[in-house]
């Protein structure tokens, strides 16, 4: 008859798992986050649980075949008086105390239970067997005979409802640990994760950062405009790079305004070897995702795909809503299939790496596809969620 004001499926403390309800035993009935309505019914539950079996047992024993009226329904009345008692005394017990049985433990805590339970069966049968025989309730407790046996029954009733309460609440205790553990596992996965993103990012950028400064060195003399250019749109990228790297969340439009950066820088570097389109709707522009999620991509179109071939080519990060998900594009017109999802460190995130990224990011509801495009290069597409934002996750350094 214990019950819960507080929700079982929310991180809970101990105070938490002492107020489980009994029927919180079988995992079917901790589907429902604790509430008034919810331990009210399943008091009720409980109570015509009880009775039935208590019912069942006492027909079994004398053998009458009056087994609804002269049986079930008295039975019932007074399951339902004493576990409601029971009920509305642990209600009122930690409004007085200010949530002190909530607190208790050990031997305070079983006397303050067989207290409760025992006078709430005491007055639950008194009541019950007032209304049933027409007596008044003082009548029917000043019957020594029947106060002892209802004594009796009750300390039995007691001890057994608090080994089953402490049952329910241990029950429950180990299902919240078990959560934590497995949140603190997922929680581990994604900070890894992370950490291999970084860890990759910092083998790409010191290689792009000494190109692009080797590259306005050997310029300044003899194209001082372009260079000035060059070092310009370089300035831009660290900028919008250094915010994305210090971001827990990012935006659609915060890493197209990052790729645009670098993509300019590139374009300087590798003149009309390199061509570019972003086309992301205003629409999308605030659509949340993990902080450098598509750059790295770009990253490999460019050294995997565009680099080794002479003529270079073209670039196309694109972005559109369709139903409930979110397609992100980064096509090329590169190499081709064996070259663009690299997995060299240094290289670019490896598809296995990025995938196992937005598992952690998004679970079962994120999809990556690799697609060879026509007559030549690569589509990588991510299919993310539309109203789902990734997990949030802090920064690795």
């Amino acid at each position: 008859m214990n019950h819960s004001s507080k929700q079982v499926t929310a991180p809970l403390d101990c105070d938490n798992a002492r107020l489980a309800h009994p029927l919180e035993l079988m995992p079917f009935f901790r589907r429902w986050p604790a509430s008034t309505r919810r331990d009210l019914l399943y008091t009720l539950i409980w109570n015509c649980g009880l009775g039935t079996v208590l019912t069942v047992v006492d027909v079994l024993v004398s053998g009458s075949e009056r087994l609804v009226t002269g049986h079930w329904l008295p039975m019932l009345l007074i399951s339902n008086l004493i576990g409601y008692l029971i009920h509305f005394g642990h209600l009122l017990a930690n409004a007085v105390s200010g949530g002190w049985p909530r607190r208790a433990t050990g031997l305070p805590r079983l006397v303050f239970s067989i207290v409760l339970v025992g006078g709430s069966v005491v007055l639950g049968l008194g009541m019950g067997t007032a209304l049933l025989n027409g007596k008044g309730f003082g009548q029917v407790m000043g019957n020594r005979s029947a106060l002892n046996q209802s004594l009796v029954v009750a300390a039995v009733i007691a001890l057994m409802m608090y080994l089953i309460s402490r049952s329910a609440e241990m029950r429950v205790a180990q299902a919240l640990e078990k959560a934590r553990q497995q949140e603190l596992i997922a929680s581990t996965a994604r900070l890894l994760a992370e950490a291999r993103l970084r860890a990759l990012q910092a083998q790409i950028e010191p290689h792009f950062l000494y190109n692009t400064l080797a590259n306005v060195v050997s310029l300044i003399g003899p194209q001082p405009a372009k260079a000035q250019r060059l070092l310009e749109r370089f300035i831009d990228y660290l900028r919008a790079s250094l915010a994305a790297s210090r971001s827990e969340e990012a935006t659609l439009g915060s890493e197209a305004r990052l790729i645009a950066a670098y993509l300019d820088v590139l374009g300087v570097r590798m003149g009309e070897r390199l061509r570019y389109r972003i086309e992301v709707p205003d629409a999308l522009r605030q659509f949340a995702i993990a902080p450098m999620l598509l750059q790295p991509l770009v990253e490999n179109a460019i050294a995997h795909g565009l680099e080794p071939k002479v003529e270079g080519g073209e670039i196309v990060v694109s972005a559109r809503a369709d139903g409930e998900r979110v397609y992100l594009q980064i096509s090329d017109t590169g190499v081709g299939l064996g070259s663009t999802m690299s997995a060299k460190p240094g290289g670019g995130v490896g598809l296995s790496n990025l995938r196992e990224r937005l598992r952690s990011l998004y679970g079962g509801a994120a999809k990556v596809e690799l697609l060879e495009n026509q007559p030549c290069g690569m589509t990588v597409r991510l299919m993310l969620p539309l109203n789902a934002s990734p997990t949030s996750i802090h920064s690795v350094p």
